[in-house]
């Protein structure tokens, strides 16, 4: 332990930056403590040895700046990264980042070095190191505003430019997601106290088809579906719909389909939790008891959950919660719904967004290659 401008420096272990594959990354850091400021996070050692001010700036950046979760971990492995890249090549001061230092940083991302001259290897992917960039210039204003900068050296530097008209998420065929969501047992067998046998409800198969049903039939995404409570799926007039809040504070109700009312009411019913409106509507299982806790699921275990129900449907490769919003918008287009109601639906700010789930035209596509008579 040392101190340095009023920072108490206790050496510990960085968050590992493994997955982002940057070749030989020094995984240095340290955990800050001064006497108004505590906290576990591990801070950079060129943030840390720039003095208090600098720490508690960088760690403002995030907890202040950022308020989607995912969005401030990964801006955090990207800070980190970066700054772990600079000391492995000796800039060792704030003041010494030029722009040409992040533009290298950015181009180690693309090719990793294997160690032979005539062999490079690609690691990130665009989006990835558009990320980084953009995690590295939101941090550098954050300390300009702080006056612990005096320019930005990432404001000159441009990314990589990345185009897409077609997403990449898998989609599910009619067929298909049918076939999945009557693959979901939600009824099993169960000793009663004469003796005899009968078919129970089975809450977890009937939770797990309630959400997929609610990615499916509203095009919602993983983390508002685990989110919801009970008061969530609510009458309004003669129809029952939902409410979701999705990323960007936005709220959302759309009407519930007939088939996700029927799959939701069968669970509340089973589950006898509809009194409960602030209770979570998709609560975590109990180990393997078949019974319901009173958390929510967490968008992990959702994603679990549809790697294993996917798998038991007979589906190959590595389906995700995104599939199920994907499926529901290309079966909405195929049906002859327009792209400006599935925007409204799937609560996009932009059409070209919907676009990117649209497999309407793969076929259309195909026919006309075919017609090619060579």
């Amino acid at each position: 332990m040392r101190s340095d401008a009023g920072v108490r420096i206790r050496y510990g272990v960085a968050v590992s930056v493994d997955r982002l594959r940057v070749p030989a990354v020094v995984e240095t850091a340290v955990l800050v403590e001064t006497s108004t400021l505590q906290s576990s996070l591990a801070v950079p050692m060129m943030i840390a040895n720039a003095g208090d001010r600098a720490a508690r700036r960088f760690l403002d950046f995030f907890a202040a700046s950022i308020e989607n979760d995912n969005t401030r971990m990964a801006y955090y492995r990207a800070a980190c990264s970066f700054f772990a890249w600079l000391e492995q090549h000796g800039i060792g001061e704030l003041p010494d980042i030029e722009p040409f230092h992040v533009a290298a940083y950015l181009k180690a991302l693309k090719v990793s070095d294997t160690g032979s001259p005539a062999v490079k290897q690609r690691t990130a992917a665009k989006p990835t190191i558009k990320q980084h960039l953009a995690a590295i210039r939101m941090l550098f204003d954050w300390l300009i505003v702080g006056q612990v900068l005096a320019i930005n050296p990432a404001h000159a530097v441009r990314g990589p430019k990345h185009v897409v008209k077609r997403g990449k998420t898998p989609v599910l065929n009619e067929e298909q997601a049918r076939q999945l969501l009557a693959s979901i047992k939600v009824v099993r067998k169960a000793t009663l106290s004469n003796g005899s046998e009968a078919e129970v409800p089975w809450l977890v198969g009937l939770r797990d088809r309630a959400l997929i049903g609610v990615m499916v039939y509203s095009f919602a995404r993983i983390s508002a579906v685990v989110a919801m409570e009970v008061g969530d799926y609510f009458s309004n007039g003669k129809r029952w719909w939902v409410r979701l809040h999705e990323k960007g504070g936005k709220r959302h109700e759309m009407p519930a389909h007939h088939k996700l009312e029927q799959f939701l009411d069968e669970y509340l019913d089973a589950a006898g939790i509809r009194d409960g409106s602030k209770a979570p509507l998709f609560r975590s299982a109990a180990g393997r008891t078949g019974m319901l806790t009173d958390r929510p699921m967490h968008r992990v275990d959702a994603y679990q959950m549809v790697r294993r129900r996917t798998a038991e449907a007979g589906f190959n490769g590595k389906l995700g919660c995104h599939v199920f919003r994907a499926t529901g918008i290309t079966a909405y287009l195929e049906a002859g719904g327009t792209l400006e109601n599935a925007q409204a639906m799937a609560a996009h700010e932009s059409p070209r967004t919907t676009k990117l789930y649209d497999r309407t035209r793969d076929e259309i596509t195909l026919d006309e290659v075919e017609r090619i008579n060579i």
